[in-house]
């Protein structure tokens, strides 16, 4: 399909041109409004759509090439490259023709942009951030992140705008889709707090379930029972991304120890215990997961009464 648009728009360009060099060159309509002959201001025109149709035929084989190579995310980032350059191109080349005066409209454009950057700053500044977004890559799309006050997945990077599918908000209280789609400017990348759940900054994340128990409670064989039903449920998957955790920090400058699996700390609290059940999990599937091993330990808790006993106050 791209390579029949590619050469529909090559031999409209073709066919177009030729016509507009011949007019230019022969003037053989010799039309006229008023005393001004027409027959040049057609040839341009032409010219403008030979152009045009040459310049949108090549970004569309571009984009055919890209959709067979790329990534999805990789296609995303680059096809708003293409696109931006392709524009570029083809508003210069087509305004060129038209007004005969090439460098005039460079230096045209010049003085224009010049006017745009103090009379538009908010929106230079969105695509300033959408260019360090492209470079330095903090997100893409795909990736579940918080742009200030907003967090959720990231659906689309334009050039002014990043769409996020929502996730949490005012809606929900738990770490899913609220249904909402929210644009933030690309600006705030630049001024304010970014932080990825995954993608950019690996795929899992830490999490925690917490559970409280009385003081009387058998703290070796809960921790133990813990740490037991999370490898039952996360098994040799955490066990790999651990290793790729390890791989991600051996990279940079920070000193850090990875424990080999799923581990339990305990805090003291006023009159009962809490024990923290440290794993690492997809932030997709964080709160499915650890419902999951909620369930599993209370159950395992309950069937040992004379083992696990729960605080009788209700100041929890």
């Amino acid at each position: 399909m791209a390579r029949h648009t590619f050469l529909g728009s090559v031999a409209v360009a073709v066919v177009t041109g030729l016509i507009g060099w011949y007019i230019r060159v022969t003037t053989p309509l010799q039309l006229t409004i008023g005393d001004v002959l027409v027959d040049p201001f057609l040839a341009r025109s032409l010219l403008a759509v030979a152009f045009a149709a040459f310049v949108f035929g090549c970004y569309r084989l571009s984009l055919s090439w890209l959709n067979r190579d790329a990534s999805k995310r990789r296609r995303h980032d680059l096809r708003n490259v293409l696109r931006l350059g392709f524009g570029l191109v083809g508003l210069v080349g087509v305004l060129g023709a038209v007004t005969d005066q090439w460098l005039g409209v460079l230096f045209s454009l010049g003085v224009v942009g010049f006017a745009i950057t103090f009379a538009l700053q908010q929106p230079l500044l969105s695509l300033l951030g959408w260019v360090y977004i492209t470079a330095k890559r903090p997100y893409g799309v795909g990736d579940r992140v918080r742009i200030g006050e907003v967090k959720g997945d990231v659906v689309a990077v334009d050039f002014l705008v990043t769409t996020l599918w929502e996730v949490g908000g005012e809606l929900v209280s738990t770490n899913q889709p609220s249904g909402r789609r929210v644009t933030v400017p690309n600006s705030i990348v630049l001024s304010a707090d970014l932080t990825t759940f995954g993608g950019a900054g690996g795929e899992y994340v830490w999490n925690e379930l917490t559970m409280q128990v009385a003081y009387e409670t058998d703290l070796t064989f809960a921790r133990e029972v813990m740490v037991e039903e999370a490898e039952v449920l996360l098994g040799e998957e955490m066990h790999r991304r651990i290793e790729q955790y390890r791989d991600e920090l051996s990279q940079t400058a920070v000193e850090l120890t990875v424990d080999d699996g799923p581990t339990v700390n305990i805090v003291q609290q006023e009159s009962w215990l809490e024990l923290r059940l440290r794993y690492l999990v997809n932030p997709r599937r964080a709160t499915r997961t650890r419902n999951r091993l909620y369930e599993a330990i209370l159950d395992r808790f309950e069937a040992e009464p004379d083992r696990v006993m729960f605080p009788l106050g209700r100041n929890r």
